[in-house]
Order: C-alpha cells, then sequence, then structure tokens
C-alpha cells in the first residue's frame, strides 16, 4: 500500500470518527432540550407527548385543589386565553398562590394533564417569568403593574 493510500485511510477513519462524534453530541443535546409552550400553544400546536416541557402562564383563579393527606396539587396554567390543567406531587414553592405567574417543567400526558416534576413561581411582586410575560404580551392580555417604584 502506497503512502498516498494509507493517508487517505487515515482522513477517511478520521472523519468517520469525527461525524459519529458530531452525531452523538446533537443526540445527546436533543434529549435535553426543553421547549416552553403557552396554554394556547398547546391547544392549537402539535406538543410531544414523550419529551418533557416547560409550560407558564398565571395560576388561574380558584383551580387549585389540595389533597388532603398526600403532598399533591392540582391547578390550572392560564394565558388568559386557554387553560392547561397540571398536576404536581412535591413540595409547592411558598410563592406560589393563584394569579401569579407560574412555570411548570414535566411532561403532558395523553389524557391532556400537564404532569409537573418542578414548579418555579415569581420570586417578587413586580416579577413574572419572561417566557410567560412575552406569550402574554403576543396574546394582547398584558398588563403592565401599576405602582412599581423605580
Amino acid at each position: 500500500m502506497s503512502r498516498k493510500r494509507r493517508r487517505l485511510y487515515v482522513l477517511l477513519l478520521c472523519l468517520i470518527g469525527l461525524g459519529t462524534a458530531t452525531a452523538l453530541t446533537l443526540v445527546a443535546f436533543q434529549d435535553h432540550l426543553v421547549f416552553f409552550y403557552t396554554p394556547t400553544d398547546i391547544a392549537t400546536k402539535p406538543v410531544p407527548r414523550d419529551r418533557n416541557l416547560r409550560i407558564g402562564g398565571l395560576v388561574e383563579v380558584g383551580s387549585v385543589e389540595r389533597a388532603g393527606d398526600r403532598p399533591e396539587i392540582r391547578f390550572r396554567v392560564t394565558d388568559l386565553e386557554k387553560a392547561v390543567p397540571v398536576v404536581f406531587s412535591g413540595v409547592v414553592p411558598d410563592l406560589f398562590r393563584e394569579g401569579q405567574g407560574v412555570v411548570a417543567n414535566g411532561r403532558l400526558g395523553a389524557d391532556g394533564i400537564f404532569r409537573a416534576n418542578e414548579l418555579l413561581a415569581r420570586h417578587d411582586e413586580n416579577y413574572m417569568p419572561t417566557e410567560v410575560a412575552e406569550a402574554l404580551k403576543r396574546s394582547g392580555r398584558w398588563q403592565e403593574a401599576v405602582g412599581k417604584g423605580k
């Protein structure tokens, strides 16, 4: 085998190795991507049922139900147009309440119920998660906070 042919084989093996490493990296990233959806997005667009999602909106007033002896809470997340039922088992953030912004990470079940494994609530009276605020602005339902001190 000539030197030129040997170099060609080594170059081809390196390219195959690089391609394989790139493909494996992209597959690993795809498994860990978490996309944000609003309740309207879930109602109007096809949403993958086998992946982790992030939904956000406002906790619908009057929708919070706590299970008596279990650490489970049921509520609805709304963007003031559509609403999605959510079930969360675990410790609820202290700042979680009706009418406030919330982001839930989890999976959407075939029954249309979002099963959250993590809840994120606002951290002060002027904060709303960025994704939630943008979704409310797009829907035309955004209300600026009154009396903000600057």
